[in-house]
């Protein structure tokens, strides 16, 4: 295969960084030349507000009754109170300025890092024989009803697909009707509903080869944003029955149970199972976090990822595949869901010093992020409860937690949004690098970053 050429700005890449660091030394300059002695005064006021405010959203999330409300009014005035000394002080235009130097600095960083993304596209692979006999599972009752406002029944039975509707009245073994369409002799299955039904039918699809189509009609969709579907119209992901192109895509797999996106153990879980989160999911994660941060709740866990232990994390998250840098929740997006890896992710917070640390991301001290390809979970308790793609079960401990690589034949529309590229981390050394002109191993590899499409393999 020949050499892929650099990205088309890379040239600029030396210039930008340059940019970067000029910006950088201007928001600084601003400060100390109109500010004086006076940005002594600035940089203690801007910090003392800093600390008082996460402090201040720390106790608004652990603790209750009067505590809680005052500590988010406190939350709430330290800004304002920070602004009004500025502007007393005539010193507010600066703060201003520093910061719009600060943004743009990282702006601009973050362009010249462009090409260090490396290969951030999965391979497309060529549908050589439409489906003959497309079964979907179609969830009337999923996010907010858009199986009917889409009309996506009737479409899909007019491309020649047969469509089962979880309409009740009781509860529908989804599994069991997959099963049952495959043995009947349908050759893709497809799914129109919430995260934790694509789970379930695209395992039974992953254990027969068959093709699997996603439709955008659940309530987030975090897995067809990850395959760059069109979440806003859930009719447009039937293209795939006409013209699509296949992703092979791995699988989540929590005991004999797969997953698209993740399994939670911990406060996430503790708070999703609970009866009261379905219809007030504000009020109860409010209502429960405090016990949950001070450790009078909950499940005591540990996990061995591949060998490595990680002891009491108040939560833990597996990931199929990690997510993005930054993201510490799981609610961000996954560039590739190709890796063969489980993304493991760790949080365990005391204080508002730790939980200050997590803005820092996947570099915080109270947090832990890492990749494996096994990970057990142990508790102290005969059965723990898990959310699985946003669904609350239990099971009995120890939960093994693995990766199927590249299990699940994915159709999905030629025509689609697409990811967008992912944001390279701001790494100043590096910035430092690329402005005294040096290019580095990382220009080389990333391949990625110029393409307009996916390659296609033959």
């Amino acid at each position: 295969m020949p050499k892929e050429a650099a990205p088309p700005g890379s040239r600029w890449a030396p210039w930008l960084a340059r940019l970067s660091l000029v910006l950088v030394a201007c928001a600084i300059a601003v400060v100390g030349v109109e500010a004086g002695l006076r940005s002594f005064g600035m940089l203690a006021v801007g910090l003392a507000a800093a600390v008082v405010s996460l402090e201040a959203i720390y106790l608004f999330l652990s603790r209750r009754g009067v505590v809680r409300w005052v500590s988010f009014a406190v939350f709430v005035a330290a800004p304002v109170a920070v602004i009004v000394v500025y502007a007393l002080h005539s010193l507010l235009w600066v703060a201003l300025a520093a910061a719009a130097g600060w943004l743009l600095a990282a702006f601009t960083g973050r362009q010249a890092l462009a090409g260090d993304i490396g290969d951030w596209r999965m391979p497309e692979y060529p549908v050589r024989r439409p489906a003959q006999r497309p079964f979907f599972i179609m969830n009337p009752k999923s996010g907010g009803g858009k199986v009917v406002k889409f009309d996506l029944k009737r479409q899909a039975e007019e491309l020649g697909a047969k469509v089962f509707l979880l309409e009740g009245p009781g509860p529908v073994d989804v599994a069991a009707v997959a099963r049952a369409a495959v043995a009947d002799g349908a050759d893709l299955l497809g799914v129109a509903g919430g995260d934790g039904t694509q789970a379930l039918v695209a395992g039974i699809a992953a254990e027969h080869h068959l093709p699997f189509v996603v439709i955008t009609a659940g309530t987030r969709n975090h897995f067809a944003l990850d395959l760059g579907l069109d979440r806003e119209d859930p009719a447009a992901c039937l293209s795939a029955l006409r013209d699509a192109v296949e992703l092979r895509v791995d699988l989540g797999l929590i005991g004999d149970r797969t997953f698209v996106n993740n399994a939670s153990f911990g406060a996430y879980a503790e708070i999703v199972e609970d009866p009261a989160y379905r219809d007030d999911k504000l009020g109860t994660t409010l209502q429960l976090l405090p016990d949950l941060l001070q450790g009078h709740r909950g499940t005591r866990l540990t996990a061995v990822a591949d060998g490595m232990e990680i002891s009491g994390p108040q939560a833990l998250l597996i990931g199929n595949n990690p997510y993005g840098t930054g993201d510490i929740a799981g609610l961000g997006r996954r560039i590739r869901l190709d890796r063969g890896e489980l993304g493991v992710v760790a949080v365990t917070v005391a204080n508002a010093r730790e939980a200050a640390g997590l803005i820092n991301g996947k570099r915080a001290a109270g947090l832990r992020a890492l990749t494996a390809r096994d990970v057990f979970v142990n508790a102290d308790r005969e059965q723990v409860p898990v959310g699985i793609d946003g669904e609350a079960v239990y099971l009995p401990v120890p939960v093994r937690c693995a990766i199927r690589h590249r299990a699940l034949r994915v159709w999905v529309p030629r025509d689609r949004p697409g990811i967008p590229a992912p944001k390279p981390e701001l790494n100043w050394s590096r910035l430092w690098q690329l402005a005294a002109g040096g290019r580095g191993s990382r220009d080389a590899g990333a391949s990625g970053a110029g393409h307009p499409r996916p390659q296609v393999l033959r």
